[in-house]
């Protein structure tokens, strides 16, 4: 019963967020500064994401396979590649570190 409560708790949390979003003036949201940020929001919140997912397990900090993956993903974006190759060399790496690893 405790799970359905926490999750009509955080339906109803979700809704009142969006019914405020929805409430804010126009004009505050033309501001530049607020676009700005607005613009950014994704990609700090998804950079953010990725750090977590690559450099952690649990509460512990590690650096293995998934690091390489994200080094060889982050030069292929910044020599501006296609997602496709880039999502391919970057999982192609992992694979690699993690075989060269487990041989050692």
């Amino acid at each position: 019963m405790t799970l359905w409560i926490g999750i009509l708790a955080g339906c109803l949390g979700c809704y009142l967020f969006k019914l405020a979003g929805l409430s804010v003036p126009r004009t505050l949201l033309e501001r530049p500064k607020v676009q700005r940020v607005a613009a950014l929001l994704p990609v700090v919140l998804l950079s953010a994401l990725v750090a977590v997912q690559t450099f952690s397990i649990g509460s512990s900090l590690v650096l293995d396979a998934r690091a390489a993956g994200l080094a060889v993903a982050g030069v292929a974006v910044w020599r501006r590649w296609p997602f496709l190759v880039v999502v391919a060399l970057a999982a192609f790496t992992t694979a690699l570190v993690r075989l060269w690893v487990a041989g050692s």
